[in-house]
């Protein structure tokens, strides 16, 4: 103890010294903008959090997504492993989130002790993941842990790259104090309107998914907003998992649409549980979903129908079969998704490889095939890329229905290649056509989204009207190959083509 508070006092004489190299720091990282104090922090936005005597950048080590990976400091740069998002948890505290993994700044184990690690952690909402921010002077601020009430500290006085973050005593050292700078503006938030409406240019690189908490990870999410303005999602999973949110941002699990098994579908499944690619709806005051029941590789597969008044676990009706493929048919009946056309009728798009991407006619009195018109159509296909195209889902938008699909390869962790691709038509049958008039049966669409730093494979998206503008849905996978769930808004260009910001 005697010998690190010796060192405290040596280090504070420093202060002007540490000063110039802070400003040498800034005025290298190109991304900064204007700094923040604790009155002035913007809960949509990113920051820097810069070290008073180092200049260097609070950072998580290696970029790692993994619970457990220590906080350390490191040079300035634009990483998004230094990008931290400051969401608020209430009676004056907040959480800081890293923009790469979502993840939060924690004391390790709930310590209370002097010294203590601090990590990134899964936000569990615990008061050691919660920190006030105090004023100190020329801008700069402390950082006090909740539970311990103790402040964010640089082991030791270091100025070295890499070294670790503590939690300490508040002796207001300026190895406890931080310029907040925020990166690049606001966030591309999942539930805040922009302030000029629905952008017309797209950003010069893919977004980041937008800030979400709680129950994050999915794989293939639909989503549907309530009536009362919630929104439920489901997903693949064991009897297909389900998941609620009243703004957007936090997610909590909410059970199984089939807590005691659906036997109707383990000829498909081989007996197994795990039920796929769901797609949920509100229609005539009660709650679509349709499902796959598959093996991976199988084209023995099966959409089925159920139906609910709440959307709640356990409360769903099984409706039946609606279309079933073999290898005596060309196609491969997984991937639903309803659409509703400008004249009311009902259909139905599903399909993954073999060729393509189809369309049914439903009846919408029952939600299930219509009986006067069974043809299948084609809407888009990959005949020189081995069929993959997967995933179809139509949303209308003005003059146009837009077909988003994603190409390549999922489920395969950080090495998925998964893409979200788009084209349109004027007709909700097709034929559909990208930016370059390709046609989607040809092989044809424009990326939206693809892989970008340690954002793996997004696809399987799912696209909803929401009082902010058009949200894009969809899975990615982290680094460690678990899938999460990602939410982006919508622009349109000047020719009336979405991107993601």
């Amino acid at each position: 103890m005697l010998r690190r508070l010796t060192t405290r006092r040596r280090k504070y004489l420093a202060m002007a010294s540490a000063t110039a190299v802070v400003a040498t720091a800034l005025a290298a990282a190109s991304v900064i903008s204007p700094v923040a104090n604790a009155a002035t922090i913007d809960p949509s936005a990113f920051y820097q959090l810069v070290a008073r005597h180092s200049g260097k950048a609070l950072t998580i080590a290696g970029g790692s997504t993994a619970d457990g990976a220590g906080v350390v400091q490191q040079s300035t740069g634009a990483g998004a492993s230094q990008q931290f998002q400051f969401v608020d948890a209430g009676g004056g505290f907040y959480r800081l989130r890293a923009r790469h993994s979502g993840k939060v700044i924690d004391v390790e184990g709930r310590s209370t002790a002097d010294g203590a690690n601090v990590i990134q952690w899964s936000d569990t909402g615990g008061t050691n993941q919660q920190w006030s921010v105090v004023d100190t002077d020329s801008g700069y601020v402390q950082l006090i842990n909740r539970n311990s009430g103790k402040a964010l500290d640089v082991w030791e006085w270091s100025t070295a790259d890499g070294a670790r973050l503590s939690q300490y005593t508040d002796s207001n050292g300026n190895n406890q104090q931080f310029l907040l700078v925020r990166v690049g503006g606001a966030s591309p938030s999942p539930s805040t309107p922009s302030a000029t409406g629905t952008p017309t240019v797209p950003p010069a690189s893919y977004p980041n998914p937008g800030a979400i908490s709680g129950d994050t990870g999915a794989h293939d999410p639909t989503v549907v907003k309530t009536p009362s303005g919630g929104y439920i999602l489901a997903a693949t999973g064991r009897n297909l998992a389900l998941k609620t949110s009243t703004d957007r941002r936090t997610w909590r699990g909410a059970g199984a649409v089939w807590p005691n098994g659906a036997p109707w579908t383990t000829s498909y499944t081989n007996g197994g549980a795990d039920l796929w690619a769901p797609d949920i709806s509100y229609h005539n005051g009660q709650y679509y979903l349709y499902y796959s029941a598959s093996t991976f590789g199988s084209q023995r597969s099966a959409i089925f129908l159920a139906t609910s008044s709440t959307g709640a676990s356990g409360s769903w009706t099984n409706q039946g079969l609606i279309i079933e493929s073999s290898a005596s048919v060309n196609y491969n009946a997984i991937d639903p998704n309803l659409i509703v056309d400008a004249g009311g009728q009902w259909w139905l798009s599903f399909g993954s490889f073999w060729s393509g991407i189809k369309m049914i006619r439903l009846d919408p009195a029952t939600g299930k095939r219509s009986t006067s018109d069974t043809a299948v159509r084609s809407l888009s296909g990959r005949p020189s890329n081995g069929g993959a195209v997967e995933a179809p889902v139509i949303y209308q938008r003005g003059g146009f229905y837009y077909l988003w699909v994603s190409f390549d390869r999922c489920c395969q962790g950080a090495s998925s290649t998964y893409r979200i691709m788009v084209g349109r038509s004027t007709s909700i049958t097709g034929p559909y056509t990208d930016r370059n008039g390709v046609a989607m049966t040809s092989g044809g669409g424009t990326q939206v989204l693809a892989g970008h730093g340690s954002i793996h494979g997004p696809g399987h998206q799912a696209v909803i009207a929401d009082s902010d503008g058009d949200v894009l849905f969809y899975h990615y996978y982290a680094n460690n190959g678990a899938p999460f769930l990602g939410i982006n808004r919508i622009g349109y260009d000047s020719a009336g083509w979405p991107f993601v910001y």
